[in-house]
């Protein structure tokens, strides 16, 4: 933890896991925010020294930040806030940050003018580069440009299976640095080939049936690999390890599944029937639905609907939360609260679509140790000129 002179903010943090990979990293969070109260309940439950405020980000005033940071001015700034539906209808900030789909996203460009931190991270899905034919993320970038006292700002596309996580998700980087600095943003380098595997993330994990599973389990055998070991460094049991219930129908059709298949390629035997009229099958099909993943290759995009879009390598079942979190690059340590699934008239995030929704771990510590030795680099130039 040599760099704990450098500070952040973790805005839109979710459950914490780019929070988690920049303290890896050795940032020191000084506050996190979200407005999801389970979120809240994971990230406390895992940062304890961080204070967290549950808020609409909207609603939030520069006093109440201050307050709770007690005078510390954050080095930088981390998170992804929602861009969808961005509108370009009117280019002054005021007015735009009055629609309310935009809000999301200028009120982060706000943490920036308020703190000027030397740095900046956004992190956000890949469709944001093609929307409105470009047109959003030239808009993203010029206001970034001109935030705070100026930035210079960078944007790549970066693939989670480079940096050792068990994912082939793509997610879009942009990067700010301080204009005063006189330094480029620059993204790490791809470090890990060849990519770690599903079986390779999670095969030292108890191998529970469908229904299974208790809150706190041992490991079953030692660890297999560097990755294992990694993920269970400061573990001494499995926690959110609990498979969820499935119908005898739902696991023959998983059994019918093979590897790289999914729903469409059993309908005729085991396809979904229509509601009210077991006889008939359903006419609406979704490829993405019950997807065997395949053991030998790293998993596809983990989202918040994981928990019914996979199905286990090897068992006929779906994934459970530390499995899903395993295949976030989530270290077993690193302690999910809430509840493990939710019904649609829920409040609050549940366990899956926590995990789903966070940054991976271990492509959040690759950026910021990447961007750390820029602005330690920096910081030793200024001291020896001086």
């Amino acid at each position: 933890m040599q760099n704990e002179q450098f500070k952040s903010i973790d805005l839109f943090s979710g459950c914490g896991g780019m929070s988690l990979g920049f303290k890896m990293a050795g940032v020191r969070a000084i506050l996190a925010s979200d407005i999801d109260e389970n979120c809240e309940k994971t990230f406390r439950r895992n940062f304890a020294n961080t204070p967290f405020l549950c808020k609409d980000i909207i609603q939030i005033q520069k006093e109440e930040i201050d307050n709770l940071i007690d005078g510390q001015i954050p080095d930088i700034i981390i998170g992804g806030p929602p861009c969808q539906g961005f509108s370009l209808a009117n280019k002054n900030r005021n007015k735009v940050a009055e629609d309310p789909r935009n809000k999301l996203f200028y009120h982060f460009v706000k943490f920036i003018d308020w703190y000027s931190p030397k740095a900046f991270v956004m992190e956000n899905v890949k469709g944001l580069l093609s929307m409105q034919n470009g047109k959003v993320i030239k808009t993203i970038m010029d206001e970034f440009s001109s935030a705070g006292t100026g930035y210079n700002v960078a944007i790549n596309v970066l693939k989670a299976s480079d940096f050792g996580v068990p994912q082939q998700r793509e997610r879009v980087i942009i990067i700010g640095i301080r204009k005063d600095l006189n330094l480029k943003p620059s993204f790490p380098a791809p470090n890990h080939k060849p990519p770690i595997t599903v079986d390779m993330a999670i095969s030292d994990l108890p191998q529970i049936s469908a229904g299974e599973g208790s809150d706190i389990m041992t490991y079953p055998i030692s660890p297999q690999n560097e990755y294992q070991k990694s993920m269970r460094r400061n573990s001494a049991a499995v926690m959110n390890h609990i498979s969820m219930r499935h119908t005898k129908r739902l696991i023959e059709r998983f059994h019918a599944i093979q590897p790289g298949q999914s729903l469409v390629d059993v309908w005729e035997t085991h396809g979904a029937v229509k509601r009210g009229n077991p006889a008939e099958k359903s006419t609406i099909k979704f490829a993405q639905n019950n997807q065997r993943l395949f053991g030998d290759r790293p998993a596809p995009t983990i989202a918040a609907s994981f928990q019914s879009n996979f199905i286990h390598p090897h068992l006929d079942r779906n994934f459970t939360a530390r499995e899903g979190a395993r295949l976030q690059s989530f270290p077993d340590d690193f302690i999910f609260e809430g509840m493990r699934t939710k019904m649609s008239w829920e409040k609050g995030l549940s366990q899956y679509q926590q995990i789903g929704n966070a940054v991976p771990v271990l492509l959040a510590f690759a950026i910021a140790k990447n961007l750390i030795a820029q602005l330690q680099k920096q910081t030793t130039c200024t001291n020896d000129r001086h």
